[in-house]
């Protein structure tokens, strides 16, 4: 799990060298070992990412990097709403821990 895949902060040239490590696996399934310069495969692995709109220290992620992932997208929730689910939560909570 990669929480706020959007945090890495741009280089000179508009790259996020740890987005560019993750991309690498994905486009190729796997890393050079630096020091024998031989090409590790690693397999059997899936990422599940998280990131928040861009702004406030968040930047934008390149199309190049997000076409791995399948992108979900959700509104943010009315206050009239969170406070109904989280009273459904407090509620079934003391009901089954009397």
């Amino acid at each position: 799990f990669v929480d706020d895949l959007n945090m890495p902060a741009k280089e000179k040239y508009g790259a996020q060298p740890p987005i560019e490590l993750l991309r690498q696996w994905m486009d190729h399934k796997g890393w050079y070992d630096l020091k024998t310069t031989e090409f590790k495969v690693i397999e059997d692995i899936q990422f599940v990412g998280a990131m928040g709109p861009p702004g406030g220290g968040k930047n934008d992620v390149t199309a190049r990097y997000l076409r791995h992932f399948v992108s979900l997208y959700t509104e943010p929730y009315s206050s009239t709403s969170l406070k109904r689910v989280f009273e459904f939560i407090v509620d079934w909570f003391f009901m089954n821990h009397d």
